[in-house]
């Protein structure tokens, strides 16, 4: 039984074709479709992910 333990579920709205893609080459190399969705996103995300905070003065009028 496959658990999903330390997974959040999620919804995307994806091009079809692009999902009947996916799904074809996950059935290829026997993995299921999110596990070829976290490895393509492992591979494409930097490694590190630096959020740049900006300042607002919400005080001064234009």
């Amino acid at each position: 039984m496959t658990t999903t333990s330390g997974k959040q579920r999620t919804t995307l709205f994806m091009n079809p074709s692009i999902v009947l893609q996916a799904r074809v080459q996950a059935v290829v190399e026997k993995i299921s479709l999110t596990t070829l969705v976290e490895r393509a996103l492992t591979l494409y995300l930097p490694k590190e992910t630096v959020i740049k905070q900006v300042e607002v003065d919400l005080h001064t009028n234009p």
